[in-house]
């Protein structure tokens, strides 16, 4: 309680007791104590009520008049009620213009924004993009079921996804033309948020820059093609003095042929259309060609070991695959000093392994090497285009900074996972996760190895 309000009760309740005493005065002067002493206080209560009464009435037509000079309880219930109505309608007001200013600012985004109920899938409310860009009406689709208004797009089996929904581009429903990246954001228990974005532009340059590498690589192959022919039409024994610089210029041009062609494999993995051609791959003469290749370019200098336990083939591009694996293995190569040791094992991911995406029927191809490691802030750009942990160290070892990149398309092309474990001094892991689905059992006939057995 205030202390006016205080104040203001205890007055009432002194001017109260007062009238009582005045009362009963008058009724022993008077000669009848309790007739008069009940009669004022029946008048007291019968005034208390009509003020009652007055409250309730202002009550119930929602006006309450400022009286001021008045000091009663009652008077100061008029100030308290008067001022608390005061801020509770400034307080609606300045929730409105949060509420006009919020909508304002939602309207304003280029990318359309959809309130939908979790449960029934209803629109809630949509911005001034989501017509542009979705097609959707006001009023007539607050409250209309989202997936049937969004027609053709596939809308029932990505909402059911919930939290896991990943973001995916789609045609828009308005017209083909447009592409939108489509995005849901869960942000309370009973509504989602749906954000889709025009991504046509983005992906139009990004088709530019892959039209624009795909058709400078093969521009390239020619005048490589015949400066690396002159060159090793050159005799440096008969040419001594330039021995030294013809060994580098045909290490170099050897070293753009291969930018070149990883090039020319990026961009036709990137420019790929649907899903691969499939057919079996045979795993163990793949190994063993892996086991060959790693060898070779080691020039001897390092222990490449070979595990197969899986005894299983893979369901694929037999290209595409053989040229994933064979940019993990080559990269440990590259990366890991003479007299290391580099393992190339093709198990079973059933979950008993350690990894966050272990699979019950699953495979896993592993390439782990003692080389140098990475560290831990380089791993999650890896797979980026020409990102290089060391430019030195890349120099020195002759990766174009493509092989990553291209191990990541093929295997998003195959429904399969990459993870990459490493630590400075101690090596590198590089694992290829492949679902029950991509996994065949070997041909009657096939020669496997043990499930125990290397090569080296």
């Amino acid at each position: 309680m205030t202390p006016d309000a205080r104040n203001a009760w205890l007055r009432t309740l002194g001017l109260t007791a007062a009238g009582l005493v005045i009362a009963g005065a008058l009724g022993i002067v008077a000669g009848h104590f309790w007739p008069v002493l009940a009669l004022a206080a029946v008048a007291m209560l019968g005034w208390q009520h009509w003020q009652l009464g007055r409250v309730l009435h202002r009550l119930g037509a929602r006006r309450w008049p400022r009286l001021a000079g008045k000091r009663g309880a009652w008077d100061e219930l008029d100030r308290l009620h008067d001022r608390d109505q005061r801020e509770r309608r400034l307080r609606k007001r300045r929730l409105l213009e949060m509420l006009r200013a919020y909508r304002a600012a939602a309207a304003a985004l280029p990318d359309a924004v959809v309130v939908v109920e979790r449960n029934s899938q209803r629109i809630r409310w949509f911005n001034q993009a989501g017509a542009k860009l979705l097609g959707l009406h006001y009023p007539a689709d607050v409250g209309a079921p989202l997936v049937p208004r969004l027609h053709p797009l596939p809308m029932a089996q990505w909402l059911a996804s919930g939290r896991h929904a990943d973001t995916i581009e789609v045609a828009s429903p308005v017209s083909p033309a447009i592409r939108l990246s489509l995005r849901l954001i869960p942000y309370s228990e009973n509504l989602w948020l749906l954000v889709a974005r025009d991504v046509t532009r983005l992906l139009q340059l990004e088709q530019m820059r892959r039209d624009f590498v795909a058709n400078v690589s093969h521009e390239l192959r020619t005048p490589l093609t015949v400066i690396h022919g002159y060159l090793d039409m050159i005799d440096p024994d008969e040419h001594r003095a330039l021995a030294p610089m013809l060994g580098e210029m045909q290490r170099q041009s050897q070293r753009m042929a291969r930018l070149v062609e990883d090039l020319l494999a990026l961009s036709r993995l990137e420019s790929a259309d649907g899903a691969p051609v499939d057919e079996r791959v045979p795993m163990a003469p793949l190994l063993d060609t892996l086991r060959r290749e790693g060898l070779a370019l080691g020039q001897g200098r390092h222990r490449i070991v070979v595990e197969n336990t899986a005894g299983v083939d893979l369901w694929g591009s037999g290209a595409e695959l053989h040229s994933a694996f064979s940019n993990l293995v080559g990269n440990a190569v590259r990366h890991t000093p003479d007299g290391g040791q580099v393992l190339i094992r093709f198990r079973r991911d059933d979950g008993h392994q350690d990894g966050p995406a272990a699979e019950a029927g699953g495979v896993a191809l592993e390439v782990i090497d003692s080389g140098i490691g990475i560290a831990a802030e380089h791993l999650p750009r890896l797979t980026e285009r020409f990102y290089r942990v060391s430019n030195s160290r890349s120099r020195i070892s002759g990766g174009t900074g493509l092989g990553l990149a291209i191990v990541k398309h093929v295997l998003q092309r195959h429904q399969a996972r990459l993870e990459v474990r490493s630590r400075v001094g101690d090596g590198s892991m590089f694992s290829c996760h492949f679902t029950a689905a991509r996994v065949r059992p070997p041909e009657p006939g096939a020669s496997h190895p043990a499930p125990s057995e290397a090569t080296q």
